[in-house]
């Protein structure tokens, strides 16, 4: 297991870093992209010098959240960078004119017009941000691209030893489904055909070549001088929390996804009393994303075509004069909400099982005043999040225009989640039914448990028992080193999660926290927490130059919070990135009320969590999740399963 911190790593409010073989180096200053107010100014401040004493993560619940709340506010003022050189990209209303003013009450699929005096913001095709200055993002030598050789990184500290699976029993194979369900939401880089990066092997390696190629990241044309040193890569999703995986990111993908009734619901077929996704002739699932497909993907992603549907029935009850159109559009305001909703208050306290992210996460939705009270009064307050909730406290962009990040996508490379094999058991009285390795339900075999006989609610209970990967060193799935997709390539997934951060300048580790204001280790024993065997392994890998250290290797080598299921170091940027989507969307912070989403979408959403959802299309589950606490930690095992000795459901 990661080892536990038992000392903080600190916080500094300096820019500066306290590495001295960092000395006589250039350093990048940090620009604030906005003043706090005079009260923000003094709890930062505040905050700042207890932390010298005591860190956040042992303070009391409550003051612990309240000094996250202020460290949220530093880090949206140094931390939002525009991957544009000027704000023109953005568009405006003489640019990008609405074309239908039904976009006023509903989002359009390519995500123009979230914000309509910046109508261009967040939408499909749109670059990428930043968490820390351009400059300090620069497009890497072909010599720093490979120093240290990503795939030796990836052979020393990612693979996992055979029969060395370690689990994260915090949490169950949902949670991992979950995330990325979500991030085939929030981003997809494209890929340029015409241009390929050999990683060059070893003499002993036994890849099938001499060479690993992947295809590069296709760099936006160059706008401005600055983009030829520190390119910008477009989005292919939209950067907002609006369903793309499900709904589609162009408004021609939605209208396929949808059926011919005027009712407003997507597509789907049925077989005997299950409802599955649609598929192409070729077997490929027809939604709103469809790559890095399997069963986790293929039941997250059917709940919530579900799910829609059945918003679109209790809204037909409803306004049975409305038109397929406007259901659509309100059913997927509604839905969207709710995945949001489910992920902040249920995912992230699931895996930062910490008492003052509980308190934080819950006030993210609620505010500080609560859930009981907010459904009984409404906001307390208009504007604050703190008091009343980020929802309806009001759209803000902290001085730079919303997008998702490259660091962002760094922090969430999660593959260490994913198990090689999953236990199917029987959600109706526990029996084993069968175990089948992951690879065995990708991309066309995503639907193999359901043809061996499981139902949906046999499989979702089955994801409720089985534990995903704790996120470490040296605990990615074999599968997924050695891939092969439906496009004809082969994968290391750990080279490619190192070699993209490299090729899209995201900073190296130590630099990476120094922007964060985090102590820099001085040396591989201080990165690790005093774990001397793998602090000699990374010296030897990155030749005893510790600012060499990538910025996903150092993550999973460095001492973890206790409760937390991942770094630190990525939670900096979760707690900003994390707020900003809920914060930045007109939709969520902005006209949150029942003139937006209906009265019965707001209830819908306000009344809603992920054991309704589930409950709701698959009865059979609702006993089982009574004892739940959070869905997306392992559920209670009935008498049959607890029989099954595996590592999937044993730790």
């Amino acid at each position: 297991m990661p080892n536990t911190l038992s000392k903080p790593n600190g916080t500094s409010s300096s820019t500066s870093s306290n590495n001295p073989d960092d000395k006589g180096k250039k350093q990048v200053e940090l620009q604030p992209s906005f003043t706090p107010t005079l009260l923000e100014r003094l709890g930062i401040t505040s905050f700042h010098l207890l932390n010298k004493l005591i860190p956040w993560y042992k303070l009391p619940g409550f003051i612990g959240a309240f000094n996250l709340a202020f460290l949220r506010i530093e880090l949206r003022q140094y931390n939002l960078h525009d991957a544009y050189a000027t704000s023109q990209a953005q568009g405006s209303s003489i640019t990008d004119p609405l074309p239908n003013k039904c976009y006023l009450g509903a989002r359009n699929s390519d995500g123009k017009f979230n914000d309509l005096k910046q109508p261009r913001m967040g939408c499909t095709g749109m670059r990428f941000g930043r968490n820390f200055p351009r400059e300090a993002c620069a497009k890497p030598s072909e010599e720093e691209l490979m120093t240290p050789n990503p795939r030796m990184i990836s052979e020393r500290f990612m693979a996992r030893k055979e029969g060395k699976f370690i689990p994260a029993t915090t949490l169950n194979l949902l949670a991992a489904a979950w995330i990325q369900f979500q991030t085939h939401d929030w981003f997809f880089h494209e890929q340029d055909p015409n241009e390929k990066l050999n990683v060059p092997l070893s003499e002993d390696d036994k890849w099938l070549d001499q060479h690993m190629q992947l295809y590069a990241t296709k760099p936006d044309e160059a706008l401005d001088p600055s983009d030829v040193k520190c390119p910008g890569y477009k989005n292919l999703n939209t950067h907002w929390w609006d369903g793309s995986q499900i709904y589609g990111s162009s408004e021609s993908a939605t209208q396929t996804l949808r059926n011919r009734h005027p009712d407003g619901k997507l597509s789907l077929d049925s077989r005997g009393r299950e409802q599955f996704l649609p598929r192409d002739q070729d077997g490929n699932v027809l939604t709103g994303f469809n790559d890095n497909w399997w069963v986790g993907m293929e039941i997250l992603h059917t709940l919530f075509a579900l799910e829609h549907n059945a918003i679109c029935d209790a809204l037909r009850k409803e306004y049975p004069d409305w038109s397929g159109d406007q259901i659509f559009d309100k059913a997927r305001l509604v839905n969207c909400a709710l995945m949001a909703k489910i992920h902040t208050v249920e995912w992230t306290p699931a895996i930062l099982a910490h008492p003052a992210l509980q308190i934080g996460m819950a006030a993210n939705w609620w505010g500080i005043v609560g859930e009981k009270l907010t459904k009984i009064a409404g906001r307390l307050s208009k504007t604050s999040e703190i008091i009343s909730g980020i929802p309806g406290s009001g759209a803000e962009q902290d001085g730079t225009p919303y997008s998702l990040t490259e660091e962002f996508v760094s922090v969430y490379r999660m593959h260490s989640l994913m198990p090689e094999t999953i236990a199917f058991f029987s959600a109706v009285d526990g029996h084993h039914a069968t175990t089948i390795p992951v690879v065995d339900t990708t991309f066309t075999k995503s639907q193999s448990p359901f043809d061996d006989g499981l139902s949906f609610a046999d499989v979702f209970y089955s994801f409720g028992i089985n534990y995903p990967g704790a996120i470490t060193n040296n605990n990615y799935p074999n599968f997924l080193r050695n891939l092969r997709t439906p496009d004809g390539q082969v994968r290391d997934l750990g080279t490619v999660d190192i070699l993209r951060d490299r090729e899209r300048g995201v900073p190296r580790y130590c630099e990476f926290r120094r922007m964060l204001r985090l102590s820099v280790p001085k040396t591989f024993e201080e990165l690790t927490g005093g774990n001397k065997v793998l602090a000699k392994e990374l010296a030897e890998a990155y030749n005893n130059d510790i600012s060499l250290v990538d910025a996903l290797v150092g993550s999973h080598s460095e001492p973890v919070i206790p409760g937390f299921g991942f770094s630190e170091t990525a939670f900096r940027i979760f707690i900003l990135m994390a707020s900003r989507r809920l914060k930045s969307d007109r939709f969520i912070a902005g006209e949150w009320n029942e003139e937006m989403y209906t009265k019965v979408g707001f209830k819908w959403v306000q009344n809603s969590g992920m054991k309704d959802v589930l409950g709701r299309h698959f009865p059979e589950l609702r006993e089982t999740l009574k004892a739940s606490k959070n869905v997306f930690a392992p559920w209670e095992m009935q008498a049959k399963s607890k029989e099954y000795k595996g590592v999937e459901t044993n730790a």
